[in-house]
């Protein structure tokens, strides 16, 4: 049975830092992508940051480059998203997805349903002074 349980949301302030979780069992193969996807009140799901497992190549959404990192600890079978310089535009509940990698690479940032098999539960994040 394949899991995933995303963690690390929390309250932060304008310019702060949080490192959200993904840990993931049960996959059977490293042939996975895993993507952290968010979701504000009123607004669409957005995909924002995408790795593959087997070779570690990301994408960012354009609204998150330069602030966000993600990483994975294949040894701990763990998906790490660095979130820097927050905004209250990054207020959203943040989930991560596993699902098979897209071809080209960047353009699994514009699936935001379906194409993802296995999903957290979803951590909020909120940024706010």
């Amino acid at each position: 049975e394949v899991q995933l349980v995303d963690s690390g949301g929390g309250l932060v302030q304008p310019g702060g830092s949080l490192r959200l979780s993904c840990q993931h069992s049960g996959l059977t193969s490293d042939d996975y992508a895993i993507s952290w996807l968010r979701q504000a009140p009123g607004k669409e799901r957005e995909g924002i940051s995408v790795i593959s497992l087997s070779d570690g190549t990301t994408a960012y959404a354009d609204s998150v480059k330069g602030r966000f990192t993600i990483s994975t600890d294949n040894a701990q079978n763990t998906v790490y998203l660095q979130m820097n310089s927050l905004k209250p535009e990054d207020s959203a509940v943040y989930s991560c997805a596993a699902g098979p990698p897209c071809v080209p690479f960047g353009s699994c940032l514009h699936f935001t349903g379906e194409w993802w098999d296995y999903w957290g539960q979803g951590t909020q994040v909120t940024v706010s002074s």
